[in-house]
């Protein structure tokens, strides 16, 4: 299934379905820090992970530092989503110009654990971000990138590696590893099915308990 029809349908979907079906599955540590939030409320976004890799580095070299930024950014698939692990919590590692060049890349994206900037540009550009904090610091000179694309990221004690699936919405953003990513959907769109029949049975006067005894959800 394309990376388009497989982002489609988990727009149609929320992340506490998709989150069920990984704890159902055992994976019971696949939601990334809740302290990560959208530049604009009501974000949604979905896409398989490009992982982007740094650590702090203050008095680095301007031109060289920035060199490897602007090769990072023409690296990144179409319809992917950027995912940083950046060590730090005193710069921006995203800003407009940057959101620029990824989205005529065609990149769905970005979650950052880390910070970004020009934030009403990037919003009135339409481009989802998530991130931890923003800043009006740049990160060059005081940040550097170590490795993109692939390389593996801890988040939040969560795991990410290039081509798992992030999906985020307004409760927060999961990851779902690659290999099970189209199984895992699927089983929260049957979830989500499930739930709008005890939905209607609740309302149609049936006890929690009784609808969860009949549908095996709640």
């Amino acid at each position: 299934m394309s990376a388009t029809d497989l982002a489609a349908r988990c727009d149609a979907l929320y992340t506490a379905a998709i989150a069920d079906i990984l704890d159902r599955r055992g994976l019971t540590a696949q939601t990334l820090p809740p302290e990560l939030v959208p530049l604009r409320e009501g974000t949604r976004l979905a896409g398989p992970a490009y992982p982007i890799k740094g650590r702090p580095a203050l008095g680095g070299d301007y031109d060289a530092s920035i060199r490897k930024v602007l090769d990072m950014l023409a690296s990144v698939p179409p319809e992917h989503v950027c995912v940083y692990e950046t060590g730090d919590h005193e710069t921006a590692h995203l800003g407009e110009l940057s959101v620029t060049a990824l989205q005529a890349r065609g990149v769905a994206g970005a979650v950052i654990d880390g910070g970004c900037r020009d934030v009403d540009l990037i919003v009135r550009a339409n481009f989802p971000v998530f991130s931890r904090f923003t800043t009006p610091q740049d990160s060059t000179s005081r940040w550097e990138l170590v490795g993109h694309g692939d390389v593996e990221l801890a988040i939040g004690g969560v795991r990410v590696a290039r081509g798992d699936w992030i999906v985020a919405d307004r409760d927060g953003i999961v990851v779902v590893p690659a290999l099970i990513a189209e199984d895992v959907i699927a089983e929260a769109e049957e979830k989500a099915a499930t739930e709008n029949d005890v939905r209607a049975a609740i309302r149609a006067g049936a006890a929690p308990l009784d609808a969860y005894e009949r549908y095996g959800t709640f």
